[in-house]
């Protein structure tokens, strides 16, 4: 397993605001909001030519509305857009409303070649402060997040842990975060004899084929059966599809992520997926995801067990996030 997870690098950050105005309500869909505020304040920081890539990339959102989105109109769906840095921004379920003194928390992980506290520091962080101090009437609309809190608290993952970067809004400019350090003290390894059987998603998550309800981005249909819905195999594929985008370079394919593997551990690994592509879904109760929201469904599966080996790669498909709109948090999911 872990000749398997060597190659990710990744920077994981808990953040955690302070509301500071009297009544905060966040969107419904927050990652989208923090994806296009949060982005255009980090592109009108940067120099030009720094700021190019991402003004390119958050150019779609033009054709929805740009701007507007905030506290106005939305898309039906949120488009496949996202920042030209592999980030993944995951809000926590929570309430929509916050009042004074109240945290509000997600999480920001980098990934690959972007795995780098260097760039969280320079350039992240101060596009955070920036948006919850903003003096611009255009974001002073009654009870809107932006202009309305203080970055009270950062924290880098370290394995299980989490050690403080920013503590009661000070910046510990000692704190080196590396993109290995996620990993540590994890054994990925079940630890329990307790029986595993169901995943819950927490975020709505598309991952192709049946679960995709069919080609091209329309609304999924009402439904999915346990027919339809992702298989262990099918996850775990997603996994390892998920994997080969995050190697450094470029136009990677699945089968490259293996090649880091020695041939007794390919063996180990293709007996996990023939065996997975063996269970059945016992039962599925998905609803598509809401509307303005990314992803294609939301919901729990259960299984008649989930082998003990399986166990962790399930657990990083869950802290790496697996199937399109990534980004916006899609794809990850809790086991029980």
């Amino acid at each position: 397993m872990w000749a398997f997870i060597k190659p990710i690098r990744l920077v994981r950050y808990l953040i955690v605001w302070r509301v500071n105005g009297s009544l905060v309500r966040l969107p419904r869909c927050l990652s989208a909001e923090l994806s296009l505020f949060l982005g255009s304040a980090i592109a009108d920081r940067l120099p030009t030519r720094q700021a190019r890539p991402w003004r390119k990339a958050l150019a779609p959102w033009d054709e929805y509305g740009g701007f507007s989105l905030i506290g106005k109109k939305k898309p039906r769906r949120i488009p496949d857009i996202a920042w030209p840095i592999e980030a993944v921004l995951f809000a926590y379920p929570g309430k929509l409303t916050y009042g004074q003194g109240e945290l509000i928390l997600w999480e920001l992980k980098l990934l690959g070649e972007s795995a780098d506290h260097g760039l969280f520091l320079e350039v992240i962080l101060p596009a955070m402060e920036e948006a919850g101090s903003v003096a611009d009437q255009r974001w002073r609309r009654q009870n809107i997040l932006w202009g309305r809190f203080d970055v009270h608290a950062v924290y880098a993952a370290r394995g299980s842990r989490w050690e403080p970067v920013v503590s009661e809004g000070r910046l510990d400019l000692n704190y080196r975060a590396t993109p290995t350090q996620w990993a540590e003290g994890l054994t990925f390894e079940a630890r329990s004899e307790r029986i595993f059987d169901r995943l819950t998603w927490l975020t709505p998550f598309d991952l192709g084929g049946d679960a995709r309800s069919g080609g091209g981005r329309k609304r999924p249909r009402k439904k999915m059966t346990s027919r339809q819905a992702p298989t262990l195999r099918h996850i775990l594929e997603s996994l390892i599809a998920r994997m080969s985008s995050l190697l450094p370079g470029k136009y990677h394919a699945p089968n490259d992520v293996l090649d880091v593997l020695s041939a007794e551990e390919r063996e180990a690994l293709q007996a996990i997926l023939e065996h997975a592509s063996r269970i059945p879904v016992h039962h599925a109760n998905f609803r598509p995801a809401p509307q303005r929201w990314p992803g294609r469904w939301v919901g729990k599966q259960t299984f008649p067990s989930i082998p003990r080996p399986m166990i962790p790669y399930l657990e990083l498909a869950s802290i790496l996030h697996i199937g399109e709109q990534t980004h916006f948090g899609c794809g990850t999911f809790t086991i029980s």
